[in-house]
């Protein structure tokens, strides 16, 4: 039998992080995990290069069923933090979009940096060791004990940062779903999160001819009290849609409910029309091809067989109603998804332990000595580096809440 002060299950991005900082705050710590391979969301996210975090993250950008939760951990590890450690290591970075922070060479630093994290705070590692069981001990100075390929584990802490069912090719299983079930802890309803959205084929099929296209759009769903809208780039596939706007609306969408377009986001399109009307003596087709993408002007102005007549027209023979109905469309689309692609092509998953089980201070549950952070916890990021910073800054939250609880209050500067 071995014995830890602290257990890490999971050697993802918020387990890593968590056993380092746990272990340099003079903690005895084990991180175990089942797979072979070591942070492989970290290893293929952001191309190769890992999308690290974001400069703007603030607890607007995540959502879960008790909304006010994520505060506490994001404002006392921030991304400016991370960065300074990223840094510290020699790592390289460039900022590519909206706050988004990339590794300039390879996401493999980033592992290796948390690894040298874990090697600085004297942390244990075992790399494909599978759990199979935890029990609570009762009558011992530790409280949990772990039924491992290795032998029997005690500890009086134990972390969970096994992470969701998203991309279970990986190693995703529901592990730390059924621990929380195990003590009693609810779990917010899980759905994929970050995940194109697809369409019924009959319905589709017009449409599947863009498949590869992309364009800025405005997208939103929910009703005027509870709406979610995104600015980003559209791409169409050939079962549904896609690209940044795709995954971002999919964390809101619902089963049943529709999502709305607007893919003119420049505005005006309306009058741009009406103007061009007055000069120009192009098919309309072909003037809407200079406001949107010519494949999607093809198929607007051909799918619709009420209005192919107008639609048909040189500009200065369509009527203006035509036209507002055109714009309409245009700035209006509403659609239905059939439902997503799944955990198999989900960056994230939403839902997870319930927050109002946890202390949003340490990370620790209601259940003395059992801790949840990372994609586990109902608290999910939008795309573009927020579930990392929520990793880490979970991570950090623990570690501190770790140390206070076996140490007597020690605490570690940022």
């Amino acid at each position: 039998m071995e014995r830890f002060d602290v257990v890490v299950l999971g050697a993802g991005a918020a387990g890593l992080f968590c056993a380092g900082v746990a272990g340099q705050l003079g903690l005895r710590v084990l991180l175990v995990d089942h797979s072979e391979k070591l942070a492989e969301k970290i290893r293929i996210s952001g191309g190769g290069r890992c999308n690290f975090t974001n400069l703007y993250t603030s607890p607007a950008n995540f959502l879960s069923d008790n909304p006010h939760f994520c505060r506490s951990a994001l404002s006392r590890y921030t991304p400016k933090d991370f960065v300074d450690l990223v840094q510290g290591h020699g790592i390289t970075h460039h900022e590519k979009h909206k706050g988004q922070l990339f590794c300039d060479r390879s996401a493999q630093d980033l592992i290796a940096m948390l690894q040298a994290e874990c090697g600085t705070g004297k942390v244990t590692h075992w790399q494909g060791c599978a759990v199979h069981g935890v029990r609570a001990l009762t009558h011992d100075i530790d409280r949990y004990a772990l039924d491992s390929v290795r032998g029997e584990i005690h500890c009086r802490s134990l972390v969970v940062a096994t992470g969701g069912l998203s991309i279970p090719k990986i190693g995703a299983t529901d592990f730390g779903y059924r621990i929380a079930r195990q003590f009693d802890l609810p779990i917010v309803e899980t759905r994929p999160a970050l995940v194109p959205l697809v369409f019924e084929p009959g319905m589709w099929a017009r449409w599947a001819q863009l498949s590869g296209l992309s364009l800025p759009v405005v997208v939103q769903t929910g009703n005027k009290r509870e709406r979610a809208s995104f600015s980003e780039d559209l791409l169409f596939t050939h079962r549904g849609l896609s690209g940044p706007a795709g995954l971002q609306i999919s964390s809101y969408w619902r089963p049943g409910s529709s999502i709305r377009l607007d893919l003119h986001p420049e505005g005006q399109l309306l009058s741009r029309l009406q103007d061009a009307k007055g000069h120009s003596r192009k098919l309309l087709v072909n003037e809407l091809a200079g406001l949107v993408p010519s494949r999607l002007a093809e198929a607007w102005v051909s799918h619709d067989a009420s209005w192919r007549a107008q639609w048909q027209r040189p500009m200065d023979a369509v009527t203006d109603k035509a036209l507002v109905a055109l714009a309409d469309q245009l700035s209006n689309w509403s659609l239905q998804p059939s439902g997503t692609e799944g955990y198999a092509k989900a960056e994230v998953t939403a839902g997870g332990v319930d927050t109002r089980a946890l202390s949003s201070q340490t990370m620790e549950s209601r259940q003395a000595g059992l801790y949840f952070i990372g994609e586990v916890v109902d608290v999910t990021g939008w795309l573009g580096g927020y579930n990392f910073q929520w990793a880490w800054a979970s991570g950090f939250a623990c570690a501190q809440g770790l140390a206070a609880n076996n140490l007597s209050g020690s605490t570690i500067a940022l």
